[in-house]
């Protein structure tokens, strides 16, 4: 039976000390704010958010909804930015992707101010976490597997990994956090020539395909590490991941499981982000 890496306690870590930390905020006239940017009603857009305002609630975060419709125009979208830009009041900003247009999400990802992307969604951003230099955040859910990874103690210095998975928001990010640990990473995709093979090759799995059980029990073997980052809604209504837990939990040693795994963390890294992002305007 595989170790259980539980979201909550990795969380529950991050947060320590956030409420006392916002608490010096505001005796100093600043309230630690969040944005969120959602358009339509994509139910796990829906979810997401509703995680991350409970998330804040508890962190003494605010949080400021900004909602479209899913046929919003570009200039619409675009308008919320300028708005969340233009707020002082507002020190982050969670734009709930993917959005209906992807031109107008990758416009809407640079017009957002550098200062407020607390979710590593500007080039500024990405430009640190891919050059090393700057001060921008790293995506979260690409932030929390390493935070997932640190709190269970799994050694990274030296270790070969494996990431399914090339997007802006997890793949390649979370590839480049690995290397800047000294991992050996090697990043795959939907098309890599014989995946399970290479996969058997890691002793830390990142699957961040977006394709529900995708890695199953070819994929892995004893004494591996796996951090399913994907989840899915089944036709029962229950929720699943990346790889497909019962083949996949009986062989390898640990397992972040789902739910209850990545998506906890994730929204702990945003409201850290967030505190850290308001204590700069000290």
């Amino acid at each position: 039976m595989a170790q259980l890496l539980k979201g909550a306690p990795a969380a529950a870590a991050i947060c320590a000390g956030l409420a006392a930390r916002s608490e010096s905020l505001q005796a100093r006239g600043i309230a630690p704010t969040l944005a969120i940017l959602r358009v339509g009603e994509r139910p796990d857009d829906i979810s997401y958010e509703t995680a991350a305002m409970k998330r804040c609630e508890k962190t003494g975060v605010t949080a400021k909804r900004f909602l479209l419709p899913a046929d919003c125009s570009r200039d619409a979208l675009l308008h919320a930015v300028r708005q969340i830009n233009g707020d002082s009041t507002i020190h982050g900003c969670l734009m709930l992707r993917p959005l209906p247009d992807p031109e107008a999400e990758w416009e809407a990802c640079g017009a957002l101010l550098p200062e407020k992307d607390v979710d590593g969604i500007t080039p500024a951003a990405l430009g640190t976490v891919f050059t090393g230099q700057g001060s921008g955040y790293p995506p979260c859910t690409a932030q929390a597997c390493l935070e997932i990874l640190d709190h269970y103690g799994v050694p990274l210095e030296g270790k070969r990994a494996v990431v399914i998975g090339r997007s802006l928001v997890i793949g390649r990010p979370v590839s480049m956090l690995l290397q800047r640990r000294n991992a050996t990473v090697t990043m795959c995709h939907s098309r890599t020539e014989n995946l399970p093979a290479v996969c058997r090759e890691a002793e830390i799995l990142i699957a961040a395909a977006g394709q529900a059980g995708m890695v199953d029990a070819s994929c892995v073997r004893p004494g591996q590490t796996v951090i399913d980052v994907g989840i899915h809604v089944t036709q029962a209504g229950t929720l699943c991941g990346d790889a497909a837990f019962d083949a996949v939990e009986p062989i390898v040693g640990a397992i972040t499981p789902v739910p209850g795994g990545v998506g906890a963390v994730t929204t702990a890294v945003l409201v850290k982000h967030v505190m850290e992002a308001a204590e700069k305007c000290l």
